[in-house]
């Protein structure tokens, strides 16, 4: 009987048990791999498998098995008792098989806690003394060689850690010490690029992620497919943090570099979708909440009349960007110092941003000083240009991940705008319409549909909500349907600015001060006996009148009978 007969007759035989606290494997099946090839197979709960390596190449030095699936935990381990310094669990699970000499099969045991079936995909990869152990030097993990990366994520930010790597070594030799000098002997030498790979934007299904997957595994698949966000040497924290972006597949992986003998290895790469697969508030399947909806469409109508009429109704418009400013700051403030739900916060949202906008409106009537009303509409649009100008790569400069530059740098560029058009405030104000109102419609869409453009305003609020945000990559996907709404925008933004820019020419360019024209048709009326108005009674006249009309439509009409008049 061959070696793989003799293993398949075994699997047969062995049944599942448990030792106190320890897990004991025993296998169904057997599961033959070949290096470099992909394998889809599934994982039942009570039949763990059993995997083999057989005719083991000589100049292969060690081995990293991954195995991936989409939200399902599995486990890959070195023996049938599952120890924690021996075994790794999770979506995106890898071990490093040191081989001995003259060794030419190895074999590994995989199973799942879950109770539903698991739908994995798994690899081999092969490397020699030459290449780079990833997690060659681990002292944070439980493995003690972990090529594992490892990832956590809440609503501002994903992070991603994984171990130090080591240098690469021959069979039978022992491994180099990774902390006995730091000299280009050692493993300090080593550098690691952090990659970064966007999946199709609204697609969850797992067929696409495991397919994707294989274009993130060996070194040059990741080179050529993904993006390469940093560089970091043996020197930098081994931890890095993107902003998360809910709903959008993402997969990241590292690639440790060794600059003398010009050597690469990739680690397991780890996948997430910043949102969770079982069922409850937050879930993949229930991504945008029905309030966000309600609050960015009625948002966007006021917004897409603004942005083609927003000029000519200038009070309408006041109330728009008062709304804007008033509702940002707002949402910051008891976002940072209350633990309200969501929906409450954009109810509260909604209210302080309406007083806000009757509160500019209030301010023009009454004073109807232009520079401060221009001044608010300027800083709006200066806001918008400031957070594009970081949506960009821009962004990801080093120097910008201090709040304190960032900030600054910001702000001046939000100032720049009113100081730029002082003397066309015509113009600024239906520039301000025009994009102002379009990306009110850009933000409605991302309520419905995921899209990257949201996040040019979502970053700078992610930002000033969260403390540990500025060490985040804001990198983002741009995909079809961002093609497709930054036209619409583009083009919103242009027909609403022609539009009115044709339309207003030849009128003043504001409307005048409301309180004068007021005061000046009051004196009108009380001077001008001619005038109808001068006959009107007082306003508390007439409500009084109002008043008694209305009682007597619940007054009973006097019965009819025979009434004989007087004679005078």
């Amino acid at each position: 009987m061959t070696l793989g007969g003799l293993h398949h007759f075994l699997s047969h035989i062995v049944f599942s048990r448990e030792i106190g606290a320890i897990t004991v494997f025993t296998s169904k099946s057997l599961i033959e791999f070949s290096v470099g090839k992909f394998r889809y197979f599934e994982l039942n709960r009570p039949f763990p498998e059993e995997a083999v390596l057989h005719d083991i190449s000589s100049n292969v030095t060690f081995l990293i098995f991954q195995i991936h699936s989409q939200y399902q935990n599995t486990t890959v381990s070195f023996s049938p008792t599952l120890l924690s310094n021996a075994s790794e669990t999770g979506t995106a699970s890898g071990l490093v098989f040191i081989l001995r000499p003259e060794q030419s099969t190895y074999t590994w045991y995989l199973g799942t806690s879950g109770i539903e079936p698991v739908q994995n995909m798994a690899i081999l990869l092969s490397y020699s003394e030459r290449d780079p152990i990833p997690g060659g030097c681990n002292l944070e993990f439980d493995l003690d060689i972990d090529p594992n990366i490892y990832l956590e994520y809440n609503f501002f930010e994903t992070t991603i850690k994984f171990a130090p790597a080591n240098l690469g070594y021959a069979r039978g030799v022992d491994p180099p010490p990774c902390d006995a000098g730091m000299d280009q002997d050692s493993r300090w030498r080593l550098q690691y690029d952090v990659y970064q790979y966007f999946l199709p934007e609204n697609d969850l299904t797992e067929e696409l992620l495991l397919k994707q997957l294989q274009r993130m595994i060996g070194v040059p698949q990741v080179k050529a497919n993904a993006l390469k966000v940093v560089t970091l040497t043996a020197n930098d924290k081994t931890s890095i943090s993107f902003s998360s972006l809910l709903g959008q597949g993402v997969i990241y992986n590292v690639i440790v570099w060794d600059p003398f003998l010009n050597t690469s290895a990739a680690y397991v790469p780890a996948h997430t979708y910043a949102c969770s697969f079982e069922a409850g508030e937050g879930s993949c399947a229930s991504l945008g909440r029905v309030s966000s909806k309600v609050f960015f469409t009625l948002f966007a109508l006021l917004g897409f009349f603004i942005c083609f009429f927003g000029h000519r109704f200038w009070k309408t418009e006041l109330f728009f960007i008062g709304f804007i400013i008033m509702g940002f700051f707002f949402y910051i403030l008891i976002t940072r110092l209350t633990p309200i739900k969501y929906d409450v916060h954009l109810i509260l949202t909604a209210v302080a941003g309406s007083v806000g906008g009757m509160f500019l409106v209030a301010v023009w009537w009454r004073f109807g000083i232009l520079s401060i009303c221009m001044l608010c509409v300027g800083l709006v649009l200066g806001f918008l240009i400031s957070s594009v100008t970081f949506f960009t790569p821009l962004g990801n400069l080093k120097i910008f991940h201090d709040d304190g530059v960032f900030w600054v740098t910001f702000s001046c560029i939000a100032i720049l705008i009113p100081v730029v058009f002082m003397g066309c405030l015509r113009i600024l104000n239906i520039l301000t319409c025009g994009v102002i109102g379009s990306y009110s419609v850009v933000l409605a869409v991302g309520s419905y549909l995921s899209t990257s453009l949201s996040y040019i305003t979502l970053n700078v609020l992610k930002r000033a909500l969260n403390k540990d945000f500025h060490r985040a990559f804001t990198n983002v996907p741009f995909q079809t349907n961002d093609f497709i709404i930054l036209a619409v925008w583009g083009m919103l933004a242009v027909s609403g600015i022609t539009l009115q820019i044709r339309r207003e020419r030849g009128r003043p360019f504001f409307p005048p001060h409301p309180y004068k024209l007021w005061k000046q048709e009051r004196e009108r009326r009380v001077t001008n006996i001619l005038d109808p108005s001068y006959h009107i009674p007082p306003l508390r006249e007439r409500l009084y009148g109002r008043l008694t009309q209305f009682k007597e439509l619940f007054q009973k009409e006097q019965p009819a009978g025979e009434r004989t008049p007087l004679l005078l």
